[in-house]
């Protein structure tokens, strides 16, 4: 089993493809290649920490888990519709969640933060919510898709110099 972090999909969502410059000409285009790309590394038996702006609507969210292999987590983000938290098919929902991964403590929320519970202990920040345009502390890092190719990406991977 590995434990991947995303976030900032935007299923669903077209303001997405033009304000951060995605290279999709549609939403069904986007949104075809957000599945495969996720498919392509998680597998059934791995974790994904989904750290907010899933998606745009709220009845696209079944289908949507449906399809995405893994058992996801989600912390919510601004652009998360309110009832995403009463919908079946999530291992988890939270604002913000501390977890321990071997002997890395993780801090896990939408947004990044100017410091953080164990910061000067080694802990990390994972965040999403600036899609690759802030610059980050040491042990910050943007998960988001628009940093990360895409695609989740498991803690080693954020970690490599």
């Amino acid at each position: 089993m590995t434990v991947y972090f995303t976030s900032d999909t935007h299923f669903g969502d077209h303001r997405t493809i033009n304000i951060h410059k995605r290279p999709f000409t549609s939403v069904a285009e986007m949104n075809e290649a957000l599945v495969a790309a996720w498919n392509g590394v998680v597998s059934d038996a791995d974790d994904v920490w989904h750290l907010g702006d899933f998606a745009r609507k709220l009845a696209d969210v079944p289908a949507l888990l449906a399809t995405l292999n893994g058992r996801i987590h989600l912390i919510r983000g601004n652009n998360d519709p309110a009832g995403i938290v009463d919908l079946p098919g999530w291992a988890s929902v939270r604002d913000y969640h501390e977890i321990e991964l071997g002997e890395r403590k993780l801090v896990l929320c939408h947004y990044p933060f100017r410091s953080w519970n164990g910061q000067h202990r080694g802990a990390v920040n994972l965040h999403g919510h600036s899609h690759g345009r802030l610059k980050p502390l040491p042990r910050q890092y943007d998960v988001g898709v628009d940093a990360r190719g895409f695609r989740p990406v498991p803690l080693p991977a954020l970690l490599a110099p």
